[in-house]
């Protein structure tokens, strides 16, 4: 599924597959958008430049950004916290 996502270094949105945490341009963190892609492809230009300045501001970001809750229960997040000697179910109930 694609899913739309801002990176504030280098100012850009991205449409991307999955839930992805760095930026392809530039390795820097991402942030996921509460957009759809298709609501995003049916901005003209002037729309999506407004977009983006919006996201560029970190108190109108925290509104259109989303966080993805899921994450806990997938195989790369599990394989990744086993990797670092972390607990996989302590904290997934809080869900």
């Amino acid at each position: 599924m694609m899913y739309m996502h801002y990176c504030k270094h280098c100012n850009r949105i991205h449409m991307l597959n999955g839930h992805k945490f760095d930026c392809p341009n530039c390795c820097g963190p991402l942030v996921e958008l509460s957009i759809s892609y298709l609501e995003y492809a049916n901005m003209d230009m002037d729309q999506r430049a407004a977009f983006k300045d919006r996201c560029n501001d970190q108190e109108q970001l925290k509104h259109l950004s989303t966080t993805y809750r899921l994450y806990k229960y997938s195989k790369w997040y599990k394989e990744m916290n086993g990797k670092n000697g972390k607990d996989n179910d302590s904290d997934s109930d809080s869900l």
